[in-house]
C-alpha cells in the first residue's frame, strides 16, 4: 500500500520503512518552536520535570510576537521569562523586539523550515510550514517542554484528505479565498486529525505566499497538518534561505485518502467567513454593503509582502472611509523594510491607515485593534470566534487582503472587483 507525503515524512523521522494510518510512532524533530504566550508555560513544565538542558540549542526557536512590544506588566513578565530561558540555554534562534516577527512568517523567512522536516510548535498555526513540504503541526506547551528536552515526540499517523486544485486563480482572488472556500465546503471538523494534502495542476498557479496562507489555516478545518508538494517555486523560495540538506517527498500513486475534494480555481470568487466560525463562508458579493468599524491587514495568515502589495494597490490614491479605522501589520522586520522601499508604507499612511510594528496581537484580541461592544471588523486573520478580537458582542469577518482593503475604502464589506 502506498503512502501519502505526510506518511513518508513521519516514517523517515521514526526510522521506519513505512507507517500506516493510526499507527503510534516516536519521531525525531527538526525544530521545536514557541512564542511569548506558550513558551513560559513550557518553561514551567520543563523545569518542573527536572530537565536541565535542551536537546539542541540550534533546533529550538522562541519568537516573541503576540504581545510584543509588551502591552502591560503581565505580558512583560512572560517575555522576561522567555528571555532568561533563552539566555540560560544559549538558544540560537531567539527573536526579540527589533528582530522578531509574526512567528509563522518569520520561521520560513529565516530558513528554519525545509521540505521533509518534522516541526512542532506550541501554536496551532504551526501547520503553516507544510507549504514547504514539511510536516508541521501545533502542540501544547507540555509537549513543547518534552520536545525541547528530548528532541522527540509521539504521533498518531493521520489519515489524509486529498485536495485537488484545477485551473488558475483569477484577478482579486488569492490563497485566502481558496482555504475559506475549502473550509466552507468541508466544515471546521471536515479534516479532523487528518492531513490536508494539496495536489493538481492548479498548485502551480499559487504563489508561495498563497500556499503559506492555505497551510496556515488547515487547522481551521480540524486538520493535523496541511502540506504541498515541492516544485520549482518551492525550490526558488528555499534558495539562499536553507543551506542544509533537505529531502522532498511525493505521495505514491496508490496512496490512500479518506476523501477527495476538487476546487476549480477558474471559477473561485472572493470569499469571506462570516461570524462566528471559519466555515460560515459566503461569496463576498452576497454580503457587500454590510457596515463595518475596522479593518485589520496582517497576521501569520496574511501579513507577507505580497499581501501588503495587494492591499496597497487598492488603497493607493484612495482614503480609508471616515467611519472605519484600518490597521496594517507587516509580519516581519524584513517585510517592513521591503514595504518601505516599495513605498507601500507611505501609501498606507497617506490613505489614513495606522501601521504597526510586527505583531499578531489583534488576532487574539491581545492589543493593536481590540474591538468594543457591537463593533465589526473585516480581518485578514484566521479565526472569527465569539470574542476573539475584543468584546463578546463584536464580530469578525475573515477575508483576503484585497477584500479587506476594498472594505476599508468603501466603509463596508466590499468586493475588490467593484472598487
Amino acid at each position: 500500500m502506498g503512502m501519502t507525503m505526510t506518511q513518508k515524512i513521519l516514517a523517515k523521522a521514526a526510522g521506519l520503512e513505512s507507517v500506516q494510518v493510526g499507527q503510534l510512532i516516536e519521531a525525531r524533530l527538526n525544530l521545536v518552536m514557541g512564542n511569548d504566550i506558550t513558551t513560559p508555560v513550557a518553561i514551567t513544565e520543563f523545569e518542573k520535570a527536572g530537565f536541565t538542558q535542551v536537546f539542541d540549542k540550534d533546533h529550538i526557536a522562541i519568537v516573541l510576537d503576540h504581545y510584543t512590544p509588551c502591552k502591560d506588566i503581565k505580558s512583560a513578565q512572560l517575555c522576561k521569562t522567555a528571555r532568561e530561558f533563552a539566555k540560560k540555554h544559549s538558544i540560537t534562534n531567539f527573536f526579540d523586539v527589533g528582530h522578531m516577527g509574526v512567528e509563522h512568517a518569520l520561521i520560513p523567512e529565516k530558513g528554519l523550515a525545509a521540505p521533509g522536516e518534522v516541526i512542532v510548535g506550541a501554536d496551532s498555526h504551526t501547520c503553516t510550514y507544510g507549504a514547504l513540504g514539511a510536516f508541521s503541526t501545533g502542540v501544547g506547551s507540555t509537549d513543547m517542554a518534552a520536545a525541547m528536552a528530548t528532541g522527540l515526540l509521539w504521533f498518531k499517523v493521520p489519515a489524509a484528505v486529498k485536495v485537488v486544485l484545477k485551473g488558475k486563480l483569477q484577478p482579486h482572488v488569492s490563497g485566502k479565498d481558496v482555504i475559506l472556500h475549502l473550509i466552507g465546503t468541508i466544515g471546521v471538523d471536515g479534516a479532523l486529525y487528518e492531513s490536508l494534502e494539496f495536489a493538481g495542476e492548479g498548485v502551480a498557479s499559487l504563489t508561495m505566499d498563497d500556499r503559506f496562507t492555505i497551510s496556515n489555516m488547515a487547522i481551521e478545518a480540524g486538520g493535523k497538518n496541511g502540506i504541498f508538494p515541492v516544485d520549482e517555486q518551492t525550490k526558488a523560495y528555499l534558495e539562499g534561505r536553507v543551506t542544509r540538506p533537505w529531502e522532498a517527498f511525493e505521495a505514491d500513486p496508490d496512496a490512500v485518502y479518506e476523501k477527495e475534494v476538487v476546487i476549480d480555481l477558474d471559477t473561485l470568487e472572493p470569499t469571506v467567513a462570516m461570524p462566528h466560525l471559519p466555515e460560515n463562508t459566503k461569496v463576498v458579493s452576497e454580503v457587500a454593503g454590510l457596515p463595518i468599524n475596522q479593518v485589520i491587514i496582517g497576521s501569520c495568515t496574511n501579513g507577507r509582502i505580497s499581501d501588503l502589495r495587494i492591499a496597497a494597490g487598492i488603497l493607493k490614491g484612495r482614503q480609508v472611509a471616515s467611519n472605519v479605522r484600518c490597521v496594517v501589520l507587516p509580519a516581519t522586520q524584513d517585510i517592513v523594510l521591503q514595504a518601505m522601499k516599495e513605498g507601500l508604507i507611505q501609501t498606507f499612511i497617506e490613505a489614513g491607515c495606522a501601521v504597526s510594528t510586527p505583531t499578531c496581537g489583534p488576532c487574539l484580541g491581545g492589543h493593536m485593534g481590540v474591538m468594543a461592544e457591537g463593533e465589526r471588523t473585516v480581518s485578514t486573520t484566521n479565526r472569527n470566534f465569539v470574542g476573539r478580537m475584543g468584546h463578546i458582542t463584536s464580530e469578525i469577518i475573515l477575508a483576503s487582503p484585497a477584500v479587506a482593503a476594498a472594505s476599508a475604502v468603501a466603509g463596508c464589506v466590499a468586493d475588490p472587483r467593484a472598487i
